[in-house]
């Protein structure tokens, strides 16, 4: 399935930090046919965004508590988290799925049109970002850890 939405006219300007960059890139080499259809979004949006050592902290990152205002989904904070991690109840929503990959980012008072998984075209605003803690966001083995040393942590 392609997304209706997928030209960079019709989304907003996103950032990510190469950190995330490299730990969804390896998330996607490992995850991608098993989630195929979210890599596939998470992919599109790698592929757009401006990739910067550093983001501001109100920009949805993985780890960021988000809130945001839908027509699927009630307006309440959840957290952007890997696949291993989520917990739809306690409010942990995976990057693999297609709200998490909409979301990833993202910045307060921007708004992107997705493609749920029935195939409808849906469209969310962000309101608010809590940045994540200094622990979900720092690699193992500390600063200027490699990209490999990642793909521990990835695995699910």
């Amino acid at each position: 399935m392609v997304q209706k939405f997928n030209t960079l006219g019709s989304k907003p300007d996103i950032v990510i930090s190469t950190h995330d960059y490299r730990r969804l890139s390896n998330l996607l080499a490992v995850q991608r046919h098993r989630f195929a259809e979210a890599a596939f979004a998470l992919q599109a949006e790698l592929e757009r965004a401006r990739i910067m050592p550093i983001v501001p902290p109100h920009v949805v990152q993985m780890g960021s508590t988000v809130e945001f205002r839908s027509d699927v989904a009630p307006q309440k904070p959840v957290t952007l988290v890997f696949p291993h991690e989520a917990d739809i109840s306690a409010g942990r929503i995976s990057i693999l799925t297609p709200i998490g990959a909409a979301l990833i980012g993202l910045s307060p008072g921007q708004s992107i049109h997705w493609e749920a998984r029935d195939g409808a075209v849906r469209e969310l605003a962000v309101i608010r970002v809590e940045p994540p803690s200094d622990s979900y966001t720092r690699a193992p083995g500390g600063p200027g850890a490699s990209a490999g040393s990642t793909e521990v942590a990835l695995k699910c």
